[in-house]
Protein backbone atom coordinates (compact mmCIF):
# COMPACT_ATOMS: atom_id res chain seq x y z
CA UNK A 1 0.00 0.00 0.00
CA UNK A 2 1.31 3.45 -1.17
CA UNK A 3 0.27 5.23 2.17
CA UNK A 4 2.02 3.10 4.47
CA UNK A 5 4.20 5.80 5.57
CA UNK A 6 1.53 8.02 7.36
CA UNK A 7 0.56 7.32 10.28
CA UNK A 8 -2.80 8.55 12.12
CA UNK A 9 -2.45 9.67 15.36
CA UNK A 10 -4.95 10.63 17.54
CA UNK A 11 -5.30 11.95 21.44
CA UNK A 12 -7.37 9.98 24.11
CA UNK A 13 -10.39 12.48 24.21
CA UNK A 14 -11.01 11.19 20.53
CA UNK A 15 -13.13 8.16 22.34
CA UNK A 16 -11.69 5.77 20.05
CA UNK A 17 -12.16 2.19 20.84
CA UNK A 18 -9.63 -0.30 20.90
CA UNK A 19 -11.28 -2.35 18.03
CA UNK A 20 -11.23 1.06 15.43
CA UNK A 21 -7.34 1.92 16.98
CA UNK A 22 -6.88 -1.80 15.98
CA UNK A 23 -8.59 -1.86 12.66
CA UNK A 24 -7.01 1.68 11.34
CA UNK A 25 -3.73 1.14 13.04
CA UNK A 26 -3.95 4.65 15.04
CA UNK A 27 -1.70 5.63 17.37
CA UNK A 28 -3.52 7.13 20.78
CA UNK A 29 -1.63 10.05 23.04
CA UNK A 30 -2.90 9.48 26.67
CA UNK A 31 -3.93 12.47 28.44
CA UNK A 32 -3.62 12.66 32.30
CA UNK A 33 -5.37 12.09 35.41
CA UNK A 34 -3.93 13.25 38.58
CA UNK A 35 -4.97 12.26 41.97
CA UNK A 36 -3.11 14.25 44.93
CA UNK A 37 -1.11 10.48 45.74
CA UNK A 38 -0.36 9.39 42.06
CA UNK A 39 -1.00 10.09 38.37
CA UNK A 40 -2.28 7.92 35.77
CA UNK A 41 -2.58 8.10 32.17
CA UNK A 42 -6.01 7.77 30.62
CA UNK A 43 -7.57 4.95 28.97
CA UNK A 44 -4.23 3.17 30.10
CA UNK A 45 -4.38 2.49 33.78
CA UNK A 46 -7.47 3.69 34.72
CA UNK A 47 -11.47 3.22 33.29
CA UNK A 48 -13.87 5.60 33.34
CA UNK A 49 -15.57 3.46 35.94
CA UNK A 50 -12.49 3.79 38.19
CA UNK A 51 -12.71 7.69 38.35
CA UNK A 52 -16.65 7.78 38.76
CA UNK A 53 -15.89 5.44 41.66
CA UNK A 54 -13.75 7.82 43.07
CA UNK A 55 -15.53 10.96 43.16
CA UNK A 56 -16.47 10.45 46.69
CA UNK A 57 -13.21 10.95 48.04
CA UNK A 58 -11.83 13.47 45.68
CA UNK A 59 -12.26 14.65 41.88
CA UNK A 60 -8.65 14.80 40.49
CA UNK A 61 -7.43 16.96 37.95
CA UNK A 62 -6.71 16.82 34.10
CA UNK A 63 -3.96 17.50 32.36
CA UNK A 64 -1.45 17.58 28.88
CA UNK A 65 0.36 14.15 27.81
CA UNK A 66 3.78 14.79 28.88
CA UNK A 67 6.19 15.99 26.80
CA UNK A 68 8.54 13.01 27.46
CA UNK A 69 5.34 10.65 26.42
CA UNK A 70 4.63 12.42 23.14
CA UNK A 71 8.13 12.29 22.32
CA UNK A 72 8.61 8.64 23.02
CA UNK A 73 5.33 7.91 21.23
CA UNK A 74 6.54 10.03 17.90
CA UNK A 75 10.04 7.75 18.32
CA UNK A 76 7.84 4.43 18.49
CA UNK A 77 6.04 6.17 15.37
CA UNK A 78 9.11 6.63 13.65
CA UNK A 79 11.02 3.40 14.46
CA UNK A 80 7.57 1.54 13.25
CA UNK A 81 8.63 3.10 9.72
CA UNK A 82 6.54 6.00 9.42
CA UNK A 83 7.90 9.22 8.35
CA UNK A 84 4.89 11.07 7.96
CA UNK A 85 1.92 11.70 10.37
CA UNK A 86 -1.59 13.28 10.97
CA UNK A 87 -2.80 14.33 14.35
CA UNK A 88 -6.40 14.45 15.22
CA UNK A 89 -6.22 16.23 18.58
CA UNK A 90 -9.33 17.55 20.83
CA UNK A 91 -10.17 21.79 20.09
CA UNK A 92 -7.65 24.20 21.39
CA UNK A 93 -10.62 25.70 22.79
CA UNK A 94 -10.76 22.73 25.38
CA UNK A 95 -7.55 21.97 26.22
CA UNK A 96 -3.95 23.08 25.47
CA UNK A 97 -2.91 19.53 23.86
CA UNK A 98 -3.59 20.83 20.68
CA UNK A 99 -0.92 23.74 20.85
CA UNK A 100 1.55 21.26 23.07
CA UNK A 101 1.39 18.72 20.02
CA UNK A 102 1.83 21.95 17.22
CA UNK A 103 5.01 23.11 19.27
CA UNK A 104 6.20 19.86 19.60
CA UNK A 105 5.82 18.80 16.05
CA UNK A 106 7.95 21.85 14.68
CA UNK A 107 10.57 20.70 16.68
CA UNK A 108 10.46 17.09 14.98
CA UNK A 109 12.82 17.81 12.11
CA UNK A 110 12.46 13.74 11.28
CA UNK A 111 9.05 13.40 11.03
CA UNK A 112 6.87 16.00 8.99
CA UNK A 113 3.54 16.51 11.12
CA UNK A 114 0.15 17.68 10.43
CA UNK A 115 -1.44 18.71 13.48
CA UNK A 116 -5.11 18.81 13.23
CA UNK A 117 -7.70 21.48 15.12
CA UNK A 118 -11.14 19.32 15.76
CA UNK A 119 -12.78 21.86 17.45
CA UNK A 120 -14.27 19.16 18.85
CA UNK A 121 -14.22 16.66 21.54
CA UNK A 122 -14.78 12.89 22.61
CA UNK A 123 -16.35 10.74 19.15
CA UNK A 124 -16.59 14.45 17.56
CA UNK A 125 -12.99 14.69 17.34
CA UNK A 126 -12.76 10.45 16.71
CA UNK A 127 -14.61 11.19 13.75
CA UNK A 128 -11.73 13.08 11.86
CA UNK A 129 -9.02 10.52 12.70
CA UNK A 130 -11.42 7.80 11.35
CA UNK A 131 -12.20 10.28 8.32
CA UNK A 132 -8.30 10.39 7.79
CA UNK A 133 -7.37 6.92 7.85
CA UNK A 134 -10.80 5.96 5.63
CA UNK A 135 -8.76 8.17 3.14
CA UNK A 136 -5.70 6.47 3.12
CA UNK A 137 -6.76 3.76 2.64
CA UNK A 138 -8.16 4.76 -0.47
CA UNK A 139 -4.92 5.62 -1.76
CA UNK A 140 -5.14 9.30 -1.71
CA UNK A 141 -2.08 11.13 -0.85
CA UNK A 142 -0.28 12.57 2.01
CA UNK A 143 -1.37 16.58 0.82
CA UNK A 144 -4.32 15.63 -0.05
CA UNK A 145 -6.03 13.81 2.58
CA UNK A 146 -4.79 16.55 5.12
CA UNK A 147 -6.49 18.98 3.06
CA UNK A 148 -9.57 17.15 3.01
CA UNK A 149 -9.51 16.10 6.49
CA UNK A 150 -8.99 19.53 7.50
CA UNK A 151 -12.23 20.69 5.74
CA UNK A 152 -14.07 18.27 7.06
CA UNK A 153 -14.05 19.16 10.94
CA UNK A 154 -16.56 21.66 10.31
CA UNK A 155 -18.92 18.47 9.45
CA UNK A 156 -18.19 16.36 12.89
CA UNK A 157 -20.71 17.40 15.44
CA UNK A 158 -21.38 15.81 18.91
CA UNK A 159 -24.80 16.73 21.28
CA UNK A 160 -24.73 15.50 24.91
CA UNK A 161 -26.34 16.25 27.80
CA UNK A 162 -25.21 15.98 31.61
CA UNK A 163 -26.79 14.99 35.06
CA UNK A 164 -25.20 17.94 36.65
CA UNK A 165 -22.81 20.58 35.55
CA UNK A 166 -20.90 20.97 38.56
CA UNK A 167 -18.23 18.90 37.24
CA UNK A 168 -17.92 21.08 33.77
CA UNK A 169 -18.16 24.10 36.43
CA UNK A 170 -15.67 22.72 39.05
CA UNK A 171 -13.26 22.04 35.76
CA UNK A 172 -13.18 25.59 34.32
CA UNK A 173 -15.02 23.66 31.11
CA UNK A 174 -17.96 25.55 31.38
CA UNK A 175 -17.46 27.39 27.96
CA UNK A 176 -20.91 29.40 26.97
CA UNK A 177 -23.36 26.80 28.57
CA UNK A 178 -26.15 28.85 29.90
CA UNK A 179 -28.65 27.41 31.96
CA UNK A 180 -26.61 27.29 35.11
CA UNK A 181 -29.53 28.81 37.21
CA UNK A 182 -32.00 26.50 36.10
CA UNK A 183 -30.91 23.53 38.50
CA UNK A 184 -33.85 24.33 40.93
CA UNK A 185 -36.52 23.57 37.67
CA UNK A 186 -34.83 20.69 36.41
CA UNK A 187 -33.52 22.56 33.17
CA UNK A 188 -31.29 20.58 31.12
CA UNK A 189 -29.15 22.17 28.71
CA UNK A 190 -28.38 20.23 25.31
CA UNK A 191 -24.17 20.59 24.90
CA UNK A 192 -22.39 20.56 21.74
CA UNK A 193 -19.01 22.93 20.27
CA UNK A 194 -19.66 25.93 19.07
CA UNK A 195 -17.69 26.93 15.66
CA UNK A 196 -14.29 28.33 18.20
CA UNK A 197 -14.52 24.58 19.39
CA UNK A 198 -16.05 25.79 22.86
CA UNK A 199 -18.63 24.58 24.67
CA UNK A 200 -21.82 25.97 23.91
CA UNK A 201 -25.86 25.65 24.71
CA UNK A 202 -27.58 24.59 21.49
CA UNK A 203 -31.47 23.78 23.49
CA UNK A 204 -32.45 23.68 26.81
CA UNK A 205 -35.40 21.37 28.34
CA UNK A 206 -36.82 20.31 31.03
CA UNK A 207 -36.00 16.75 32.55
CA UNK A 208 -33.84 14.09 31.58
CA UNK A 209 -36.43 12.54 29.21
CA UNK A 210 -36.92 15.28 27.47
CA UNK A 211 -33.32 15.98 27.11
CA UNK A 212 -32.75 12.80 25.61
CA UNK A 213 -35.49 12.87 23.43
CA UNK A 214 -33.95 16.31 21.78
CA UNK A 215 -31.18 14.77 21.43
CA UNK A 216 -32.71 12.09 19.23
CA UNK A 217 -34.61 14.87 17.21
CA UNK A 218 -31.20 16.83 16.70
CA UNK A 219 -29.70 13.78 15.61
CA UNK A 220 -32.46 13.08 12.83
CA UNK A 221 -32.64 16.37 12.28
CA UNK A 222 -28.69 16.30 11.45
CA UNK A 223 -28.87 13.13 9.08
CA UNK A 224 -31.49 13.76 7.69
CA UNK A 225 -31.31 14.14 3.36
CA UNK A 226 -28.18 12.27 4.43
CA UNK A 227 -27.14 8.63 2.64
CA UNK A 228 -23.23 9.02 3.88
CA UNK A 229 -22.58 9.41 7.54
CA UNK A 230 -20.96 8.38 10.28
CA UNK A 231 -22.79 7.71 13.38
CA UNK A 232 -21.90 7.29 17.19
CA UNK A 233 -23.72 7.51 20.86
CA UNK A 234 -21.95 7.50 24.05
CA UNK A 235 -22.19 7.59 27.93
CA UNK A 236 -20.35 8.53 31.15
CA UNK A 237 -21.80 5.72 33.64
CA UNK A 238 -24.71 5.50 32.04
CA UNK A 239 -25.35 2.33 29.73
CA UNK A 240 -28.78 1.37 30.10
CA UNK A 241 -29.81 4.83 28.82
CA UNK A 242 -27.80 4.70 26.06
CA UNK A 243 -28.44 1.30 24.66
CA UNK A 244 -32.41 2.45 24.97
CA UNK A 245 -31.19 5.66 22.90
CA UNK A 246 -29.29 3.00 20.50
CA UNK A 247 -32.85 0.83 19.80
CA UNK A 248 -34.51 4.72 19.48
CA UNK A 249 -31.89 5.58 16.53
CA UNK A 250 -32.03 1.79 15.17
CA UNK A 251 -32.79 2.85 11.55
CA UNK A 252 -30.36 5.28 11.05
CA UNK A 253 -27.24 3.03 12.65
CA UNK A 254 -28.42 0.35 10.11
CA UNK A 255 -27.77 2.81 7.41
CA UNK A 256 -24.50 5.01 8.80
CA UNK A 257 -21.46 4.03 6.96
CA UNK A 258 -19.53 3.43 9.86
CA UNK A 259 -21.45 3.43 13.62
CA UNK A 260 -19.18 3.65 17.30
CA UNK A 261 -20.32 3.31 20.48
CA UNK A 262 -19.04 3.03 23.74
CA UNK A 263 -17.97 4.95 27.58
CA UNK A 264 -16.38 7.65 27.54
CA UNK A 265 -12.46 8.54 28.50
CA UNK A 266 -12.07 8.84 32.20
CA UNK A 267 -10.33 12.28 31.21
CA UNK A 268 -13.82 13.38 29.90
CA UNK A 269 -15.34 11.29 32.66
CA UNK A 270 -13.72 14.11 35.06
CA UNK A 271 -14.86 17.28 33.39
CA UNK A 272 -18.30 15.80 32.62
CA UNK A 273 -19.27 13.56 36.06
CA UNK A 274 -21.65 10.63 35.92
CA UNK A 275 -24.79 10.25 33.37
CA UNK A 276 -23.80 11.50 30.83
CA UNK A 277 -24.88 10.63 27.49
CA UNK A 278 -24.03 11.67 23.88
CA UNK A 279 -24.52 11.23 20.31
CA UNK A 280 -22.27 11.97 17.39
CA UNK A 281 -22.80 12.89 13.55
CA UNK A 282 -20.44 13.26 10.93
CA UNK A 283 -21.98 13.98 7.53
CA UNK A 284 -19.35 12.57 4.37
CA UNK A 285 -20.00 13.91 0.86
CA UNK A 286 -22.52 11.74 -1.01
Amino acid sequence: MKNNKVAILVDSCNDLSEAITEKYGLYTMPLVINYTDRSYKDRVDITPQEVYDSFKKEVPKTSLPLRSDIDALLDQIKADGYDHIIASIISSGLSGTYQSMHLIAQDRDDLTIEVIDTLNIGIGSGFIGIYAAELLEKGLDFDTVVKKTRAAVENSTVFFGLETLEYLMKGGRIGKVSGILGSALKIKPIISCNPDGIYDTIAKVRGRKQSITKMLDLTREKVKGHKNYYLALCHGDALDEMLQMKEDLRDLIENATIYHEGQISPVLGVHTGPGLLGVGVMILED
